[in-house]
């Protein structure tokens, strides 16, 4: 629509209520916070949870691969021979072998449950995420029995660097009285935090060739991480990896191994869309009810404008933009707000924990130390313009109304 000066002339003066039409005043005011608090609400939710995904993304995919390679008959022999044809494959950037296996760490008395994770000590230093977490004399020291530990387990049990932890597997050594768990203790030679509570509190890494020996598989490895130069690309390479290494072996992209979780985060991202947009959608409905009472309120004022000759579109024009104007309003607070608040939102975090004196964020349940935000540009662009839609398409009923009102029928019960 082409607003003449006419028609905002009168539409903004329809905004500065007078003290009779204090109602709707209140009414128009409350549709525009209504709106605001929905696009800025929308905005952080969005920001926490593309964040949440990129942050979780990030370091499953730092710390464990975009492909594992398996044995279907149990650990993979000559694995050095497997990894390098698996590097002849395009887009494969780094092959690992990989020992795993669960065990009981025990250390001045307290005890936890922890995956045993065995790597080469050049794989622990070439990995961007463990070895930017790593002190460089720690990862000096890594070797024979040293182990690293996640800082969060070393908490738990009471642990500093080189002092002993002691470690203990269900598959132990077969006897005459029965199976003896198999036990031994390592020094631990520093400490590691992946910013991931799942792995900083369960994960300890043992050199390659000291997890053959304790878990009983010389000369092999449990599985074989693979690293590619794109993630997205990974179900692709894993299909050509699978055809170069032929049957016997199973590949499972990151996608395969981690769909429940990162299927959940995605179902929860688009159901909370659709509840907070319910808030905008309740802040078009004040908006509606805001312009039918003015218009109702207004009637007087129609009828005289269209004897002095304004048309009903100009009448249409005039209640459309001032409803507009309140969406528009209330659109660009949100929209400053909720970008502001994501962009902060640690420091805000932090500085109400400050005031409250309590803890809001538990890493033990949100897997991550610190709220991780990112602000997409077509999630705020996707926001923003529903929001002006919306607000749009509320005063359309109202001004059509206005219109339609008969000059005569409104000056007649005046």
């Amino acid at each position: 629509m082409i607003y003449g000066p006419f028609e905002r002339m009168v539409a903004f003066r329809y905004l500065r209520a007078r003290r009779q039409e204090g109602f709707i005043s209140v009414i128009a005011i409350f549709s525009l916070l209504g709106i605001a608090l929905g696009v800025a609400t929308l905005i952080i939710t969005m920001s926490v949870m593309n964040g949440f995904r990129a942050e979780l993304l990030g370091r499953i995919l730092g710390f464990n691969g975009h492909l594992g390679v398996y044995s279907i008959q149990g650990p993979l022999p000559d694995y050095d021979q497997v990894a390098q044809r698996i590097k002849g494959v395009p887009g494969v950037v780094m092959t690992t072998p990989i020992v795993e296996g669960q065990v009981l760490a025990s250390a001045r008395g307290n005890s936890a449950g922890v995956m045993v994770r065995a790597m080469r000590k050049e794989d622990v230093g070439s990995q961007p995420l463990l070895g930017s977490s790593i002190r460089p004399e720690a990862l000096q020291q890594f070797g024979d029995d040293n182990v690293l530990l996640g800082d969060k387990l070393a908490a738990k049990l009471g642990l500093r660097t080189g002092d002993e932890i002691t470690l203990l597997s269900p598959n132990g050594n077969v006897t005459a009285l029965g199976t003896v768990p198999r036990i031994k203790t390592y020094r631990v030679a520093g400490l590691f935090s992946l910013g991931m509570y799942e792995y900083d509190s369960g994960i300890v890494i043992m050199p390659l060739d000291a997890a053959q020996t304790y878990f009983r598989v010389p000369n092999a490895a449990t599985s074989l991480e693979v690293f590619v130069d794109d993630p997205d690309e990974a179900t692709a390479i894993g299909r050509a990896i699978a055809t170069q290494l032929g049957a016997g072996v199973n590949v499972i992209d990151w996608q395969r191994r981690n769909s429940s979780f990162f299927d959940a985060v995605k179902v929860e991202r688009n159901v909370m869309f659709l509840i907070l947009t319910l808030i905008i959608l309740v802040a078009a409905f004040n908006i509606i009810s805001s312009m039918i009472m003015l218009v109702k309120d207004k009637g007087r004022d129609i009828a005289i404008l269209r004897t002095m000759g304004a048309t009903r579109g100009m009448i249409m024009r005039i209640f459309v933009l001032s409803g507009a104007s309140i969406g528009v309003v209330g659109t660009v607070a949100g929209f400053a707000l909720g970008v502001s608040f994501a962009t902060n939102i640690e420091a805000i975090r932090r500085g109400i924990e400050s005031i409250i004196g309590t803890d809001l964020f538990h890493a033990e349940i949100y897997f991550l130390t610190q709220i991780p935000a990112r602000v997409y540009a077509s999630d705020v662009i996707t926001v923003v313009s529903m929001a002006f839609i919306l607000s749009f398409l509320a005063t359309l009923y109202p001004s059509w109304r206005a219109a339609r009102l008969d000059p005569v029928e409104a000056l007649r019960y005046e």
